[in-house]
């Protein structure tokens, strides 16, 4: 396998081992937010990177499908991969208190 391959790989995994432990996360809060009015308050922002999340491990699944079997589109499939790691990081750091 290539280094970009295994990195992609890497970011795979990463995110969709989030993707699980926020939505995880969201049932929790979900099942817990009547007793707790913190949790309530908590769910639109956990909805929204439960979202970004979906849509990372998606393109990054779609991104190291390409590089595995060697499309032509995918160093498109790349370019959105980074995009959307950038948007991610900036998002994050756009919505810190």
């Amino acid at each position: 396998m290539r280094p970009l391959t295994v990195l992609t790989g890497i970011v795979l995994g990463s995110a969709a081992a989030t993707t699980f432990g926020l939505f995880a996360t969201l049932v929790v809060f979900v099942v817990l937010a009547g007793e707790n009015p913190g949790f309530r308050a908590e769910l639109p922002m956990l909805g929204i990177y439960l979202g970004v999340f979906v849509a990372l491990t998606t393109v990054a699944g779609i991104s190291f499908v390409g590089l595995a079997r060697e499309r032509p589109w995918r160093r498109w499939a790349q370019l959105v991969l980074w995009g959307t790691l950038a948007a991610l990081a900036a998002f994050y750091w756009s919505t810190r208190p």
